[in-house]
């Protein structure tokens, strides 16, 4: 086992951290982590995408996970998005700062700025977005997914770090791998939608239903397929500009920790205190167990 790598939950649990970053393409890694060292999670759903990275950020203990895997090895619909909110849940995480490449589509959403959305829509198929079912079943509401909150400060923190960014929009969540078709993009444009990406509503749903506060950054890349001068989405000039975001969103997170505030007021901590539907006496010991974590402090 490397030096600084820790493994199994028991190490996990020593690791209390209250703050999860989840990096999207572009951001593998999160710099200025100090005593940072890798932890790997186990949980009831399989590994999470990458080992953790737990150290200390601008004053807070920080677990750093890369959702698509070091390296760029996990396509979006091959994530597995319960292993990641699961693994943050046991790690203590109370609120996810989320970072994602997308599409704008939007003429005055331009490549190189950040959005952060209040709304998401959902255009996934292949996906398994819940923790309940097998004798247990939850509905939480979702009508706001993400916490404003956490939205807030990521607005004002990116104010400070001079990077320009538009507060609240829709976030429409496509299945890829592909990038969308003309028809598809001028469709999303009819229904308003402001940007396209490939991964956050599934974290989103799964971090309510953990009782987790989530909220984006939605780097902008490209036009998608679209705008007149930008008809056809290149690779490489999203690589491009994905490097550059990477680079502002660092300093961007960096001010948001640094004004979090300790507790919180948001209405996330309690989503699911009238969620849980099914009859106490009739969930199976073995589902108790498994979401224990997500559940336990309200089903013993």
């Amino acid at each position: 086992m490397a030096k600084g790598k820790k493994s199994a939950n028991r190490s996990a649990a020593k690791e209390r951290v209250t703050l999860g970053i989840i990096g999207g393409s572009g951001l593998y890694a999160m710099q200025g982590l100090s005593g940072a060292r890798e932890l790997r999670v186990k949980t009831p759903y399989g590994d999470p995408s990458d080992v953790f990275v737990v150290g200390n950020l601008e004053g807070h203990r920080v677990a750093f996970l890369a959702r698509h895997g070091r390296g760029h090895r996990i396509m979006p619909s091959e994530i597995n998005y319960r292993a990641n909110i699961y693994a943050m849940k046991t790690l203590g995480v109370e609120r996810i700062l989320s970072v994602s490449a997308v599409g704008s589509l939007r003429e005055d959403l331009h490549p190189l700025e950040f959005l952060i959305p209040d709304q998401f829509f959902d255009r996934t198929h292949r996906r398994i977005a819940t923790f309940f079912g097998d004798g247990l079943v939850a509905h939480v509401g979702f009508d706001k997914p993400t916490c404003s909150e956490l939205g807030k400060l990521l607005t004002a923190a990116c104010e400070r770090a001079g990077v320009k960014a538009h507060e609240k929009g829709t976030y429409v969540c496509m299945e890829g791998p592909q990038f969308s078709t003309l028809a598809e993009s001028h469709t999303y444009r009819h229904l308003k939608f402001d940007v396209i990406g490939m991964t956050n509503l599934t974290e989103a749903k799964l971090a309510r239903e953990a009782e987790i506060c989530y909220a984006t950054v939605a780097m902008i890349t490209d036009y998608d397929c679209w705008h007149p001068q930008h008809d056809t989405v290149s690779v490489p000039d999203i690589i491009n500009n994905l490097n550059r975001n990477a680079e502002n969103v660092q300093r961007v997170l960096r001010e948001a920790i640094r004004g979090l505030p300790e507790g919180r007021t948001c209405k996330c901590g309690s989503a699911l205190a009238h969620a849980l539907l099914t009859d106490r006496k009739m969930i199976p010991a073995t589902t108790k167990r498994r979401l224990a974590p997500i559940i336990g402090k309200y089903i013993s």
